[in-house]
């Protein structure tokens, strides 16, 4: 018997993985002329919004393991990017903090950010946007 295979564009996994890695790339090379790479920039957004996360909650949320943030982090605290902070009720917990110089590099790295998401508005289109936004939120 010869089953038909459908190509692996036909998969909506394939579908998902490609649209990922082309915004990937594009928004990676961006931040990498500016000398920092995706995940810094999630943390420095992460850092403004004020709230205190855990290195492990702060690892879940701009996707990286454990391991990978700490050696990040200790990089933007050397670049003067963001500040260690002990938790007055756990000497063992740190919150981190954005520094004058890690608010100002991330007001210019976001700009490239934007931009890129307004071409992709553009493309698409706003309600077609409004929609993966929605149905990217359900698989989440």
């Amino acid at each position: 018997m010869d089953k038909k295979i459908p190509p692996v564009d036909l998969f909506l996994t394939y579908s998902l993985a490609a649209a990922y890695q082309r915004v990937h790339r594009q928004l990676a090379k961006r931040l990498k002329s500016m000398g920092t790479q995706i995940e810094a920039w999630r943390i420095l957004h992460c850092l403004r919004t004020g709230r205190k996360y855990t290195m492990t909650e702060l690892a879940e949320t701009v996707l990286m393991n454990p391991p990978s943030l700490t050696k990040l982090v200790d990089r933007m605290v050397s670049n003067g990017l963001v500040q260690r902070q002990l938790v007055a009720e756990d000497q063992r917990q740190v919150h981190l903090a954005l520094t004058d110089l890690g608010v100002a590099f991330l007001d210019e790295t976001t700009d490239h950010v934007k931009e890129l998401e307004r071409k992709i508005v553009l493309q698409i289109g706003k309600e077609r946007v409004e929609a993966l936004r929605e149905t990217l939120d359900t698989l989440n």
